[in-house]
């Protein structure tokens, strides 16, 4: 039965000795915000399940030492959504990190494995899905939601022994503490997205100042969205921000006109989205191309994806796991190892990869 703890000295009093591990899980909104809104905790405590109300004052700054606490290992599942969430909540990430879906990949289970499939998988339980798009901010929580979330985090600690042991006979738990602090160290960074257009599949069809003027829009909205806390379509929808881009308007009055047509046009945001619009951008002249397919040598691209998946084969490896379509076509472009093959991947792939990137003669 889930322990309810609506008071953080209840929370505190659990961890008078910090456990060697625990199962972490989150549930969160972010339907109307920017920010995710921390909702619930679920952790694994020994024998024992807390649901951790975040709501209650207080409770936030007593979860975050159980977070930071590096003795504790928190065992979690594809979480890279609930490291922001945590960190806009408690202001801290939980570390160090095992990741269960990562671990499965490099296990050689599967790839991209959602929890309730990989759950089976290892322990042969089948859960229930009923709860996934519950109001997780209402109070109290449903006898249903509370087992939903109790279920989150039942069967992360045989997961975490199953995977472990079989990462430590591949002699791949390396990989795994290179992969986590990686997911750490991109949860911390908060910075946007330099190149938001290369996202958008429509941006490959624009020519280059179309594509400047995008990625101006694109920035302005993200700033604006991050500071309002509100979804960028809800500031700026794609289709209306790819048209400004295409076919940019001559004038102020011009802007309005294409905004106040547009069903989604924010209409009391003319003014910016112009100056956003008109505005340069220091760094425009290293602008990528979001055109790939027209800039880049196929034929590279498809020796380098042959090679990897080559090498994942005979690693056991699902696709994906060493290197994605996005990161070789990075190496192309930068004649480099772009910083997501460094480490454990740079070394299984440079001696396939190597001879690929040598110019030809």
């Amino acid at each position: 039965m889930p322990i309810w703890i609506a008071d953080p000295a209840a929370l505190q009093a659990h961890f008078a000795t910090a456990p060697a591990r625990i199962g972490l899980d989150t549930e969160f909104i972010r339907e109307r915000t920017y920010w995710p809104q921390l909702a619930l905790v679920q952790i694994a405590v020994g024998d024992a399940i807390l649901l951790v109300d975040p709501l209650v004052p207080g409770m936030c700054e007593a979860l975050a030492p159980i977070l930071a606490d590096e003795r504790i290992l928190k065992v979690m599942h594809s979480p890279s959504e609930d490291l922001v969430t945590f960190k806009r909540a408690c202001g801290v990430l939980p570390a160090p990190l095992f990741d269960t879906q990562l671990a499965a990949a490099m296990a050689g289970i599967g790839g991209g494995l959602g929890y309730q499939k990989l759950v089976e998988q290892l322990t042969g339980v089948q859960l229930a899905k009923g709860e996934t798009r519950s109001d997780w901010m209402r109070r109290p929580l449903s006898p249903a939601q509370l087992e939903y979330a109790a279920d989150d985090v039942r069967h992360l600690f045989a997961m975490h022994d199953a995977l472990d042991a079989r990462l430590g006979e591949l002699e791949r738990r390396a990989w795994l503490a290179e992969d986590a602090a990686r997911t750490l160290a991109n949860a911390a960074d908060e910075a946007p997205e330099r190149w938001p257009h290369l996202s958008l599949r429509t941006a490959q069809f624009l020519d280059h100042d179309s594509q400047v003027r995008l990625v101006r829009l694109l920035r302005w909205r993200d700033a604006y969205a991050r500071d309002s806390d509100r979804p960028r379509t809800w500031i700026l929808d794609n289709e209306l921000a790819v048209a400004l881009a295409r076919t940019p308007p001559t004038d102020r009055d011009a802007l309005q006109r294409k905004v106040d047509a547009h069903p989604k046009g924010p209409r009391k945001l003319v003014d910016t989205i112009w100056r956003a619009l008109t505005t340069p951008l220091p760094d425009e002249a290293e602008l990528p191309d979001a055109g790939v397919a027209e800039t880049r040598d196929k034929q590279r691209l498809r020796a380098l994806q042959d090679a990897v998946a080559q090498r994942s084969g005979e690693l056991g490896l699902p696709d994906g796991v060493l290197a994605s379509r996005r990161w070789l076509e990075a190496m192309l472009d930068r004649e480099g190892w772009p910083d997501a093959l460094e480490g454990w991947r740079r070394r299984v792939l440079e001696p396939v990869l190597g001879p690929l990137l040598k110019p030809a003669g």
